[in-house]
C-alpha cells in the first residue's frame, strides 16, 4: 500500500526531529554545552548568572585534567560526605553509590541529566601527589600552592572538625576545591575524584559581554 503524500511528509518531519533531537544529545553529552552558574563555591572567579559553556571533551576523551583547571563533576552520594568525628585518609575516593544499571537508567541520568546533581571546583592536586592543608594553606608534596585566584584574606582549611587533610591522591583521581573556601563543599569533605566521574571543564564564559573569554 503506497502511502500519501501527506503521510509521506509527516514521517519525514518525524525523522527529521528525530535526528535533530539525537545530535543534540550527541553534541551535549560528547562536545559542549552552555550552563548558568547558580552557586557561589567559585567566588570571585565565577558569579551567579554568568553564562558558560562547558568543553564535554574531556569526558569523551577522559583525559587528565591540568592543575588549576575548573571542572564540573557528578556530586558524590551522600554516604560520601565525612560525619564529625569521621575521616580515613587511606581511603579518600568519593563514593557514587546506587548507580544506575539499565541502558535507560543510564540515558536518563547520563544523556539527559536527569536525577544527577553536579559541582563545578577547581582542581587543586593530580593523582599521586601529596596534599596537606595547615595553617590555613595548601601543600602540594611539600611546597605551598600559590593561588592567585584567591580573594585576598581567604584561607583554606579542613571543613568541620575532621576532614581530608594529609593524604596522597589516589590513581586516576583529582582533589578539587571551590576557590571561595568558607563557602564550598568540595573534595575536603568527600574525598577525591574520579576522572569517570569528570563532566567537563568549563571554557568559555559568554555573559555579561564584559567579561566574555576563556576562564581561568
Amino acid at each position: 500500500m503506497e502511502l500519501s503524500s501527506k503521510t509521506k511528509d509527516i514521517l519525514e518531519w518525524i525523522a527529521c526531529i528525530l535526528i535533530a533531537l539525537v545530535l543534540a544529545l550527541v553534541i551535549r553529552y560528547y562536545v559542549g554545552t552552555p550552563t548558568i552558574v547558580q552557586q557561589v563555591s567559585m567566588y570571585p572567579t565565577l558569579k551567579q548568572n554568568q553564562r558558560l559553556i562547558l568543553n564535554r571533551w574531556v569526558r569523551t576523551t577522559k583525559t587528565m585534567p591540568n592543575r588549576g583547571d575548573i571542572i564540573t563533576f557528578e556530586a558524590p552520594s551522600s554516604d560520601s560526605y565525612i560525619l564529625p568525628t569521621q575521616s580515613d585518609s587511606n581511603n579518600v575516593t568519593a563514593k557514587y553509590s546506587n548507580e544506575p544499571t539499565s541502558f535507560f537508567g543510564k540515558l536518563v541520568r547520563y544523556g539527559l541529566e536527569i536525577g544527577k546533581d553536579s559541582y563545578i571546583k577547581r582542581v587543586i592536586a593530580l593523582p599521586g601527589e601529596h596534599v596537606e592543608i595547615k595553617d590555613g594553606k595548601v601543600y602540594i608534596n611539600g611546597d605551598e600552592l600559590q593561588e592567585d585566584y584567591l580573594q585576598s584574606g581567604i584561607v583554606t582549611d579542613i571543613l568541620g572538625t575532621c576532614g581530608f587533610d594529609d593524604f596522597v591522591v589516589p590513581e586516576n583521581c583529582v582533589f578539587a576545591m571551590g576557590d571561595n573556601r568558607n563557602h564550598s563543599t568540595d573534595c575536603r569533605s568527600f574525598g577525591c575524584i574520579p576522572l569517570e566521574k569528570i563532566e567537563s571543564k568549563v571554557w568559555i564564559r559568554i555573559w555579561p559581554l564584559n567579561l566574555f573569554g576563556k576562564v581561568k
